[in-house]
């Protein structure tokens, strides 16, 4: 970046909205990249996007494709990172395994965090019946544990990835809808939103334009940190059989059917194991660079 465009970044007397605006992007970005553990998680969290996402490039062989002949082969030259039970190669199977569970993730993450960010933003806004009301439903959901009320959703429709995407995402929205309304409840009676009330701006006006944009900051923040627990949920109802079913490549399902090898031919089950795991601790470190950023209250 030249030393033109940083001055112009960080003058203290911007000259318009949108040089404020991209001004405090890049101090955001500055106060970030002083966490060198949240850098490690952006930069491991991106680049497992884009293996995933570059699977039909980057895969060695077909991951549907079963070779008998060699069954549970060692890590290779032909085979990078060795062979499954049934001969398919797993360096291959790990690749499309990740646009399985993280596209599972990114799925559930586009479902439930506008829902329950409109949610929490209306019953604080709201409060009297509506709020109670709202609150009790979500409260129903927080009493069960995740995987466990997943578990009873996907048993109620059929196993599958759509079927587990939803489950996941109806047992994933509680949490934002009460930050939401936590957030809401400060900043409803702030002078800020008095003075928008005055000029005749109806409550979803409010809510939408100025409420909402205020929620996003924290809501952002436990979406990054939430993503690890949804990874693991996904792959938790894939190796219990109810989410992607085999063939298809996933993580979760890449365990259950090659468990029994482990003690033999370990890199079979523990490969797609530190797949799981490095990828929760990339968002786990994400999220808390991410908080220390945006959340006024750790700066």
């Amino acid at each position: 970046m030249s030393g033109s465009t940083r001055a112009w970044l960080l003058t203290d007397t911007p000259a318009s909205r949108s040089q404020a605006k991209w001004g405090r992007r890049y101090q955001l970005w500055l106060a970030f990249r002083r966490n060198p553990l949240a850098v490690a998680g952006l930069a491991v969290a991106v680049v497992m996007l884009i293996l995933a996402l570059a699977a039909p490039l980057l895969a060695t062989h077909d991951p549907g494709v079963q070779e008998l002949g060699n069954r549970l082969q060692p890590p290779s030259a032909e085979h990078w990172l060795g062979t499954d039970e049934l001969g398919r190669d797993v360096w291959s199977r790990l690749l499309y395994g990740g646009r399985v569970t993280l596209g599972m993730v990114v799925a559930v993450v586009v479902l439930v965090a506008p829902v329950g960010l409109i949610v929490g933003c209306v019953a604080g806004y709201a409060g009297g019946l509506l709020d109670r009301l709202l609150m009790r439903v979500t409260d129903v959901f927080l009493a069960f544990p995740r995987l466990i009320l997943a578990l009873a959703f996907v048993a109620a429709m059929r196993p599958g990835v759509e079927s587990a995407v939803i489950a996941i995402a109806l047992t994933a929205w509680p949490p934002y809808a009460r930050l939401a309304r936590a957030e809401t409840l400060t900043i409803r009676n702030t002078d800020y939103i008095a003075a928008v009330r005055m000029t005749g701006a109806s409550p979803w006006r409010v809510i939408w334009r100025h409420v909402t944009p205020m929620c996003l900051p924290s809501l952002t923040v436990r979406v990054t940190l939430d993503m690890s627990s949804i990874i693991l949920t996904a792959a938790g109802l894939g190796f219990l059989g109810l989410g992607a079913q085999p063939p298809i490549p996933e993580w979760g399902t890449m365990i259950a059917t090659a468990r029994r090898f482990i003690l033999e031919q370990w890199w079979v089950p523990v490969i797609p194991g530190i797949a799981i795991f490095t990828a929760s601790l990339a968002f786990n470190l994400l999220g808390d660079g991410l908080r220390d950023v945006l959340d006024p209250k750790q700066r």
